[in-house]
């Protein structure tokens, strides 16, 4: 259910873009991600970091984009908000006792530090990769082909991602346990 609930925004895009056209699709964006940060605000008293930095540059760029009637700014966002997560995350490996991955996921599984910082980096390549091929698709594609590919191609994306992530990080853990690991936790 958590799932569909972060992919609602993606989904209600993909909607409108279907059935209007892509600046229809930008304001649906807009208002979907402004009723997913109202909603955890609500539910749980605080709002995820990630989904309030992307909901503010899309209501930015979606908003100029809105304005100009120039899909150039929205489709930017993708390419923006990847980026800027790339970095942060890059960013954690420096900084800080915890990467950002084992912030996010360090409640539901228990992994060695240097596995952290590997699957740390996977993100990073991730959300590098997915804001040049946004690049390459805005710049070598139609905007409709662009659309798909913002609503189709980012869930299917996110999806091998997160299968690719759940696969490796099983292995690791199997590894470990298989290893013989003390299993008093770690040394730090």
């Amino acid at each position: 259910m958590q799932l569909l609930i972060e992919f609602l925004p993606l989904i209600a895009f993909f909607l409108a873009f279907v059935l209007f056209d892509l600046f229809v699709a930008t304001a649906t964006l807009i208002v979907a991600l402004a009723l997913q940060i109202a909603y955890q605000w609500f539910r749980h008293g605080k709002v995820n970091k990630m989904l309030l930095i992307s909901g503010v540059i899309a209501a930015v760029l979606g908003g100029i984009t809105l304005m100009r009637r120039d899909l150039s700014f929205i489709q930017w966002k993708l390419t923006v908000v990847n980026w800027l997560f790339a970095v942060a995350f890059l960013g954690s490996q420096f900084f800080g006792s915890k990467t950002f991955t084992e912030h996010v996921m360090g409640h539901a599984v228990e992994l060695e530090p240097a596995v952290w910082r590997r699957l740390n980096m996977m993100w990073v390549a991730n959300f590098a990769v997915i804001g040049t091929l946004n690049l390459y698709v805005m710049y070598n594609f139609s905007a409709e082909v662009w659309g798909y590919f913002k609503s189709v191609g980012m869930i299917g994306l996110s999806l091998l991602m997160a299968v690719g992530q759940a696969l490796w990080i099983n292995s690791r853990m199997t590894d470990r346990s298989a290893g013989g690991g003390s299993g008093s936790g770690s040394g730090s």
